[in-house]
């Protein structure tokens, strides 16, 4: 339908007119000028300039407005003084677009300085991808959790594992509110309901969806298990932390006198609890890191993992076997081999800080995402130790729970041995990494580029534990141990009658014999290994065998679970 309006109308006039007639006609106008020239736009370009906006509804407008700001000014001046963002500028970087937010109003009408009760719920978008978001504010009450904080929070959770879509969570809290406001008298953490529920939530979720945790300042007591039940961590330098207890709780319950940084700052979670899985400089870096993080998983466990252009490695991969030395005693950096076997710049190493003889992280090949889970000879040998194995085992287990292919980069002398050891649970946290190993249904492809001693090569995907393929490069030794600890074993009361030239003579003669049995070519004969492959053949060989085993079917087993926990 045309109108022709006097030409002495002005466009918003005009835009005014042409809504009010299309409310009326419940179809879409145009106006046009008496020359034909269009004045005022149909329904795909209506904009706000053109509405007829109500008094009611510019009050709400103002009212949103002024929530979206925050708490009262001292907190603003608090995280200024503190170095920290503002909540939603950090959204702002996170996100190309916020697409909607819930919860705006929650305790708008009980008090006005709890902007949204200070946590942010929505849905943001990266990359294209729907991504749900919660964000404490901590210009409200330091993001304390209040009990419609709470309720968002549970809210959001529930609703991501319905729609299948990360969740992003931008921890920035000291905790549960504890004024007496908060709580009707009987009131507890654990109803039903309440605080538990979100921390239940995670649980359920985890392994259907992913969960990504940044934390950016000291977040105390129960609320801590928030970082924590998440997929992956990240910790921002100097501002974050986390522990069960406060320092003043510290010292007034157990007579220590400590810190933040001191109980539960990145340094600690990173090297020593191996909490955290990234420690960043800035705030500007988490967000790098969370984009990063979810280019290499699915929106929800049982969809395709993102891709990218295929790169060819940073270093050249016909050069790698120059990098392994032949003395299986000679240290090397295993990230020289993952430097010629990855696409270029795509490793991204996890708990790099921690049990640093073990590397696990994510890259891709041929631009398919891959977990790398690879011994470290450069530091003690590549021996596994009770924290690397814990390390490795929950990496195997979340690449299994996202269907992301794994590359297992072997070169060990083996579990350590020793009393130590012993008494932090050798045997008990070893066997979460074989258990991982044993069960993880996703694409497994065992590589041994040196040494594969003892027990060590059953929690490296060897040939008895499910690998899609078993590849041996020409410096592997495969041996029920190495060969300074076999002549021991097997020589140790002769050895002990000897001494001087005669015993080096004999432990060496002892050795070269002992080298007959792990001539990895015999070994290759009897097929214990798939392949023995050229070095510089590997990247290669490795494509095509992912490719080969892209769509390989999961096995549900006849049971309920396993009995063992990571």
């Amino acid at each position: 339908m045309d109108i022709h309006v006097d030409t002495d109308a002005d466009e918003e006039t005009a835009r005014v007119i042409a809504t009010a007639v299309a409310e009326h006609l419940g179809r879409p106008v145009e106006i046009v000028d008496e020359s034909g020239g269009r004045v005022a736009a149909d329904e795909d370009e209506w904009t706000e300039s053109g509405a007829l906006v109500t008094e009611r509804e510019e009050q709400i407008r103002e009212e949103i407005q002024e929530i979206m700001e925050g708490g009262p000014e001292r907190g603003h001046d608090k995280i200024e003084d503190l170095g920290k963002m503002f909540v939603r500028d950090r959204l702002d970087m996170l996100f190309d677009e916020v697409a909607y937010e819930d919860g705006t109003f929650a305790r708008h009408t009980d008090d006005d300085t709890l902007s949204a009760d200070g946590l942010l719920t929505g849905v943001g978008r990266i990359d294209g991808r729907d991504v749900f978001f919660t964000a404490n504010d901590y210009t409200v009450k330091a993001g304390s959790l209040g009990q419609m904080g709470v309720e968002k929070e549970i809210r959001l959770s529930e609703r991501a594992a319905e729609a299948g879509a990360p969740i992003v969570r931008l921890i920035d809290s000291t905790g549960a509110r504890l004024s007496a406001d908060e709580r009707e008298e009987g009131d507890t953490h654990m109803d039903r309901y309440r605080g538990g529920k979100m921390f239940y939530n995670q649980c359920l979720h985890s392994g259907q969806i992913p969960q990504i945790g940044v934390l950016y300042g000291p977040d105390i007591a129960g609320s801590a298990y928030t970082p924590v039940f998440c997929d992956f961590l990240i910790m921002v330098d100097d501002i974050s932390g986390m522990a069960i207890a406060s320092p003043r709780i510290v010292e007034a319950m157990t007579g220590e006198s400590t810190d933040m940084d001191g109980l539960g700052g990145p340094e600690v979670h990173a090297k020593h609890s191996g909490s955290a899985d990234l420690v960043v400089p800035d705030e500007e870096t988490a967000v790098e890191a969370v984009k990063q993080l979810l280019s290499y998983l699915p929106q929800k466990y049982d969809e395709p993992n993102p891709r990218q252009e295929p790169q060819p490695p940073i270093k050249n991969p016909k050069g790698l076997d120059q990098v392994i030395p032949d003395d299986p005693n000679v240290a090397y950096d295993v990230h020289e081999v993952i430097d010629r076997v990855v696409d270029r710049e795509s490793f991204f190493e996890t708990k790099a800080e921690f049990a640093p003889e073990i590397v696990t992280g994510f890259a891709r090949m041929g631009g398919r995402p891959v977990g790398i889970v690879a011994n470290q000879p450069e530091h003690v040998s590549g021996a596994i130790f009770p924290d690397s194995a814990e390390k490795a085992a929950e990496f195997i287990w979340t690449c299994d729970a996202y269907e992301i292919p794994l590359v297992y980069l072997c070169d060990t002398p083996g579990f350590m041995v020793g009393s130590k050891v012993e008494k932090e649970g050798i045997l008990q946290r070893g066997r979460k990494f074989i258990y991982a190993t044993s069960n993880a249904q996703v694409p497994k492809f065992c590589v041994i580029t040196r040494k594969a001693y003892g027990a060590g090569i059953y929690a490296m995907c060897g040939p008895s534990f499910g690998p899609d393929a078993t590849l041996a490069l020409p410096s592997a030794e495969i041996s029920v141990m190495g060969p300074d600890a076999a002549v021991h074993a097997l020589f140790g009361g002769q050895l002990e009658e000897m001494e001087g030239e005669a015993r080096e003579a004999f432990i060496e003669s002892a050795k070269q014999e002992f080298e007959k049995y792990v001539d990895v070519r015999k070994q290759a004969s009897k097929m214990q290994v798939d392949e023995l492959l050229p070095a510089g053949d590997l990247r290669e060989q490795l494509l095509a065998r992912l490719s080969a085993f892209e769509n390989k079917r999961r096995r549900d087993p006849d049971r309920h679970h396993g009995t063992i926990l990571f």
